[in-house]
This record gives structure tokens, C-alpha cells and sequence, in this order.
């Protein structure tokens, strides 16, 4: 009980404890053998003034109370009020200094030489000479590059006197003539650009047929090799970057700096790659568009990306979603900001593997919680599944089969790849994989068994005619002769062989004597396929 409910329960009880009182003073007046001069009434006119003036009293306590605690209440919103804008503020302060970084980052790549950084004398260090204490010598930067050259894989020499002539389209076709080896030439590739005399100039150019000729309508997907020239194109720009990234004092030779006019011709070819990106059909890709990544890689490789709105840009990020390397593109590209917006959008757009990826890699499962994403979508599926199984046809179902095996086949690969056997077991899903898998074999198995099987050729070349037997024709209905009769220059020349012609009861109603035909040994007509005529 607090102390205020507790004066008012006192305050209460006074009227009880005057009565008590009258009680025990008339009381005393009979008992009492002497007269008092004191009456009842100066008595209770006396508790009853103390009364009122406790109540006075309390009731001003009460409101200076009820006041303090409003002024408490107040003060209290005005605190989260002042909290909730340094938090903006803070926010504010943290994107500004993402930016001030990606600028100060895109300076160190554009700008003039870095110069070497001259060693500081330290007085420690000189008494410490004095008193004879060696300290190991720091390795100097030219050795940091003889050791990181050394680390790296040596390219082989056709592709490094490719880079140092700057041929372009002896690299491309390099490249293409290798591509059983691509994995070891893209990481043979980094150390041969290193080699050019202006790297930058050279994947600019070899980037000119990225769009090229009358295969601007096609696909990219559907030319063979248009899309192995786009791949190149890419490799070729992720190389740069990684040489960016890994050999930044290495990489500061005059022709090795990414200048002006280098940025000022990635900006155009940007420019033009925008465009045509607007013309694709994108969405078709799902999730895996070569052209939408070549953009952005060279927004990245190039430092250009300030040009571009990053809204404009995180509405690219969905069509990249399934390769490998998005999230460090997202990174170069100053977007970790924006990712959870990102996320978002696949998990709407029915993407859920290529949410949770991009949730490890930045870190935000607690906001977008892996398991319930992996069961929310194996639901839809399995919900659009079962509520058109009944209306669909054969070959719907099938594909509706296959869509629920490809989900679950998708939804294990990714509980093994992020370890979440614990809170998702996979062994209910392999089952219902396995049960997919085997209605599926019966479903063939049937369809193969259902289809009509080809009838034997007779030996006077009809196809389609039924086989001779020793029999009486028995059908009511005259053979039909053939629209075009086999003329012996129609047919394809073949090594002779020994004929054997069986008894025929009726004679093929042909005007023109056909030409011999070789036979094999069990009396049917060797049959060959008629050339196309063009």
C-alpha cells in the first residue's frame, strides 16, 4: 500500500476515533466524583478543527502530487522526443559518411599517383638504436607487390603479349578458344591486365561488341556467340575490379589510373547499356540477367555509379539476385543501405532462396527470418498446387508437379548451404522428393507404354503397308497407289546387297516398273532418309 493510500484510509477513520473518544469521556463523567469543568462540545469542536485542517492540508498534497507527476509525464515525451531525433540525426551523419567514403574511395581510383608515405623519425626508435636494440626494417611496398605478384597466379605468356600489344580481339578470341579452362584463365586474367600499358583503355574497348551488329533484337541467351562475348566482357571488368582491390600500390603507374577521360568513355557506354537494358525483356532472366550485371559491374570497375540514382539502381538489384556476385557488387556499388528494402522485394516477388542469401551476406536474418521465408514459400506452392490439381489437364499437372519438385529440391540445397537442419529438417522434404521423383517415372513409364507401336515395312517399299504372309488378302478395300512413285535417281547410293524377294499375292499398282532395291537378309527393303530440298 503507498503512503498516500494509506493517510487516506487514517484521514477516514477520524470520524470513528472521535466517537470512540466521546464514548470514553462521558464515561469518566459518571464515574467521576469531582465535576470537570471541561465539556464534550470544546472537546470535539477542537478534533473537529484539527480534522478539517489535516484535510485542508492533504487535499493541497494531493494536487501538488497529481502535478508532479504530469510535469514527470511531460518531461518524459519530451525526452523521447529529443531521443528519437538524435537517433535521426545519427542516421542522417551515418549516411553521410557512407558517402563521404565512397567518394573518398572513388578519389583514390581516379585521382593522380598515390604518393608513398614518408617515414616518421621516432625518438623512441633513435634511443632505442642507441642502446643497440635492433627493430626488423617494415617491408617496403615494391616488395609487398614482388610477394603479392608471387602469391598470385602466373598468367601464361600468349595472354600476357595479348595484353601488352592491347589486342582486343585476339584476347576475346583467346579466351573463347579456351573456355574448357575458364575457371584458371579468369584467375590467370587479373595478373595480365597488370601487364597492359593502360588496362582501363583495354576493357573499355573490349567491351565495344558487347551490343553488337544485327543481334541487338535477338536474345543474348538464344546466340551462342553473343552471349560468350558478354561473358567475356564481364570477367574481363570484374578482373579490373579485383586488381583494383588487391594491388592498390602496385597498381599506380601513369597508364594504370583511372582518369577523366577513362570515366568520361565508361560514362557514354553506360549511357548507351542503360538504354538498351530499358528494351530487354529483363524479366525473363529470373534473376539471372547477364546485361543487367555487365551495367552495374561497370558502374562499379569505372567509379560511376554517382551518376545514377540508387533507387534506379536497387531496381536492377532483383534481376542480378541469383549470381554469385551480388552482394559484393552491392557493396562497391554504396547499396548496403538499401538492402533490406531489396530483400523485401524478392521475398514479395516469390524469390525467398535469393532473400535469404542476401540476408546472410548482410547480415539480416534477425529481420528476415530464414526458416519461416523456406515454409511460407513450400505453402504457396503447395497451395497453388493442390487448389488447380483438379482443373488442370495432364501436362498441367505436370508442371505444376515439376514446379512443387523444383521448390523443394531449391528449399534443401539452401537449409545445407546455411546449416538449418536443426530448425528445418530435411528429411519430410526428401520424401515428398522421392515421392515427386517416382510418380513422375510411372507417369512416363505409362505414357511410353500407351504410345502406338510402328507397324513393319513391306518389301515392295510401301511403309505403311501390311506385312506379307502366306495368307489371302483379305481386305475390302483396293491398295491405294503412292502420290509420288520411288524413281531410282531419287535414291541415295548404298553398297549392293543380296535380294531376296518373298511371294507377294498382289502386285503394287505401280505404272512404271520400280527400280531393284536392296533388301536385308530377312526380306525388308533397306530404308533411308529422304535429303531435305532447299
Amino acid at each position: 500500500m503507498s503512503d498516500m493510500e494509506s493517510m487516506t484510509a487514517l484521514m477516514e477513520s477520524t470520524s470513528s476515533k472521535i466517537q470512540q473518544l466521546q464514548q470514553a469521556f462521558a464515561e469518566l463523567e459518571r464515574q467521576s466524583a469531582v465535576s470537570m469543568n471541561l465539556k464534550w462540545k470544546q472537546l470535539e469542536d477542537h478534533f473537529r478543527g484539527l480534522e478539517q485542517s489535516l484535510k485542508k492540508k492533504f487535499d493541497e498534497l494531493k494536487d501538488q502530487e497529481e502535478e508532479f507527476q504530469e510535469t514527470v509525464a511531460k518531461s518524459e515525451r519530451m525526452l523521447e522526443q529529443r531521443e528519437a531525433a538524435v537517433v535521426a540525426k545519427e542516421l542522417t551523419s551515418l549516411e553521410r559518411l557512407q558517402e563521404k567514403r565512397d567518394a573518398a574511395l572513388a578519389m583514390i581510383f581516379s585521382k593522380s599517383k598515390l604518393s608513398l608515405p614518408v617515414p616518421a623519425i621516432n625518438p623512441m626508435d633513435k634511443a632505442l638504436d642507441n642502446l643497440g636494440v635492433k627493430w626488423p626494417k617494415p617491408a617496403s611496398e615494391e616488395s609487398m607487390c614482388l610477394q603479392g605478384d608471387r602469391a598470385a597466379v602466373k598468367p601464361r605468356s600468349e595472354l600476357v603479349s595479348l595484353c601488352e600489344k592491347m589486342n582486343v580481339k585476339g584476347l576475346h578470341k583467346f579466351i573463347s578458344d579456351n573456355r574448357k579452362n575458364l575457371a584458371t584463365i579468369r584467375e590467370e586474367i587479373p595478373g595480365a591486365l597488370k601487364k597492359a600499358s593502360h588496362p582501363y583503355g583495354l576493357v573499355l574497348d573490349s567491351l565495344e561488341d558487347f551490343y553488337a551488329g544485327d543481334n541487338l533484337v535477338l536474345d543474348g541467351k538464344k546466340d551462342g556467340d553473343l552471349l560468350g562475348v558478354r561473358r567475356t566482357c564481364l570477367m574481363l571488368m570484374e578482373s579490373l575490379g579485383q586488381l583494383q582491390t588487391d594491388n592498390i600500390a602496385c597498381f599506380s603507374s601513369e597508364g594504370h589510373m583511372l582518369t577523366i577521360d577513362i570515366k568520361e568513355r565508361a560514362k557514354k557506354i553506360a549511357f548507351v547499356w542503360k538504354s538498351k537494358l530499358d528494351s530487354l525483356d529483363i524479366d525473363a532472366s529470373n534473376g539471372n540477367c547477364l546485361e543487367a550485371h555487365a551495367f552495374l559491374q561497370l558502374l562499379a570497375t569505372f567509379g560511376i555509379s554517382a551518376e545514377y540514382n540508387e533507387d534506379d539502381l536497387c531496381k536492377l538489384l532483383p534481376y542480378v539476385s541469383r549470381r554469385r556476385q551480388t552482394p559484393e557488387l552491392c557493396r562497391l556499388l554504396g547499396l548496403s543501405q538499401k538492402m533490406p528494402g531489396v530483400i523485401g522485394v524478392l521475398v514479395e516477388s516469390g524469390k525467398p532462396i535469393d532473400a535469404i542469401n542476401l540476408a546472410y551476406a548482410f547480415e539480416l536474418t534477425e529481420q528476415f527470418e530464414p526458416v519461416q521465408l523456406l515454409k511460407a514459400y513450400l505453402r504457396d506452392v503447395k497451395k497453388v498446387s493442390h487448389a488447380k490439381n483438379v482443373k488442370m489437364s495432364p501436362g498441367a499437372q505436370n508442371e505444376m508437379n515439376e514446379r512443387e519438385l523444383s521448390a523443394l529440391k531449391a528449399v534443401i540445397k539452401c537449409i545445407e548451404e546455411h546449416k538449418l537442419e536443426e530448425h528445418y529438417p530435411v528429411d519430410p522434404l526428401q520424401k515428398r522428393v522421392l515421392q515427386l521423383e517416382k510418380a513422375k517415372a510411372d507417369k512416363r513409364r505409362a505414357v511410353e507404354a500407351a504410345k502406338p507401336q510402328s507397324k513393319r515395312p513391306r518389301a515392295n517399299g510401301s511403309a505403311f503397308a501390311p506385312r506379307a504372309t502366306g495368307f489371302a488378302d483379305k481386305s475390302f478395300y483396293p491398295a491405294t497407289p503412292e502420290r509420288h512413285p520411288s524413281y531410282p535417281y531419287e535414291r541415295q547410293f548404298v553398297y549392293g546387297a543380296e535380294a531376296h524377294h518373298p511371294p507377294m499375292m498382289s502386285s503394287a499398282p505401280y505404272t512404271i516398273q520400280p527400280a531393284p532395291t536392296p533388301y536385308y537378309g530377312n526380306g525388308y527393303p533397306v530404308q533411308y532418309q529422304v535429303p531435305y530440298i532447299h
